[in-house]
C-alpha cells in the first residue's frame, strides 16, 4: 500500500495513468493486482466493464496457473488481494480534508462511506450487466466462477480503501512500510473491526500466517456467494449485484465509523 497521498488537488478519477478519454491506459500485460486496483477506481461504466474483462481474463489464467485445488479452497483468491492490497492508493488526513473543505471529520467520513457505496454498487452493476449479456452463449458459463472472483477482488479493494481512510481521518493510521499498512488494513477489512494500534506492524506476513489466511479465505469466499446475485439474466443482474454491494460497503463504512469514533474519544 503506497504511502498516504498528500495534497490539496483532488483525487483523479481513475488510475494514476489515463488515456484521453479518461479511461486508465491499460499496459500490454498489467498484473492482476494492478487491474485490481485500476477497476476499484474507474468511475466510468464502460471502463469498468472493460476493466473487469480484463481483470477476469487475467485471473482465468492464474486460476489455472494455482491449481484446482487452490482456486476451490479459496487460497488463491486470497493470494491474489494480498498482493493487490499494498497497490491501493490511500489519502492521509490533510488530503481528505483538502479534497472536502468546509465539512467537519464526520461529515468527510459520511462522503467517503458513500463515495464508496456508489463505487461498489457500480462495480456490482458492471458485473451484472456482463454477466448478463452472456447468459445465453453457453461456452462463457465457464468463465462465470472467475466473473465473480473479479467482482469480487475489485469490490475488496473499494472497501480496504474506505476502512484505510476511514482510519486516517480519525488519526488511527498505521505508521510502517507499506505492506505494514497494507496488512493492518486487509485484517481490519477481514474482521471488520477496527485496527487495534497495538498489534499493528506486523505487515502482510500477519496475513500469511494460519489463522489469518483461513479468515482471509473465508471473508471472500462468503463475498463470493454473495455476489452471485450479480448472475441473474439480464438487467436483473445488474441492479441485484450493485444493491447487495452497496449495502455490505455501507455498513462496513458505518460499523467502522462507530467503533473509530469511540476510540479517538
Amino acid at each position: 500500500m503506497p504511502p498516504a497521498q498528500s495534497g490539496s488537488g483532488p483525487e483523479p478519477p481513475g488510475s494514476p495513468t489515463q488515456g484521453a478519454s479518461g479511461t486508465p491506459a491499460v499496459s500490454d500485460r498489467p498484473s492482476v493486482g494492478e487491474l485490481v486496483v485500476r477497476a476499484a477506481r474507474e468511475p466510468s461504466v464502460a471502463g469498468r466493464s472493460r476493466l473487469l474483462g480484463l481483470l477476469t481474463r487475467g485471473l482465468a489464467a492464474s486460476a489455472r496457473t494455482a491449481g484446482l485445488r487452490a482456486v476451490a479452497g479459496g487460497r488463491w483468491l486470497a493470494e491474489e488481494l494480498v498482493d493487490a492490497a499494498p497497490r491501493i492508493p490511500v489519502r492521509d488526513r490533510a488530503t481528505l480534508r483538502a479534497h472536502y473543505p468546509g465539512r467537519t471529520d464526520e461529515e468527510i467520513a459520511e462522503a467517503l462511506v458513500k463515495h464508496a457505496s456508489r463505487a461498489t454498487a457500480g462495480i456490482g452493476a458492471a458485473a451484472g450487466a456482463v454477466a448478463g449479456a452472456e447468459y445465453f452463449a453457453p461456452p462463457t458459463l465457464l468463465a462465470i466462477p472467475v466473473q465473480l472472483a473479479a467482482e469480487t477482488l475489485a469490490v475488496a479493494a473499494v472497501e480496504i480503501k474506505l476502512v484505510a481512510e476511514l482510519h486516517e481521518l480519525a488519526g488511527r493510521q498505521v505508521r510502517g512500510s507499506p505492506s505494514e499498512r497494507a496488512g493492518a488494513y486487509v485484517m481490519s477489512w477481514v474482521r471488520k473491526r477496527a485496527i487495534n494500534q497495538s498489534a499493528a506492524g506486523t505487515g502482510l506476513a500477519a496475513v500469511l500466517g494460519h489463522t489469518a489466511k483461513r479468515e482471509l479465505r473465508v471473508r471472500l469466499l462468503r463475498r463470493v456467494g454473495r455476489n452471485v446475485t450479480s448472475l441473474a439474466p439480464m438487467l436483473a443482474g445488474a441492479a441485484a449485484g450493485a444493491e447487495v454491494n452497496r449495502r455490505a460497503t455501507r455498513a462496513l463504512g458505518q460499523k467502522l465509523i462507530v467503533e473509530l469514533r469511540g476510540r479517538s474519544r
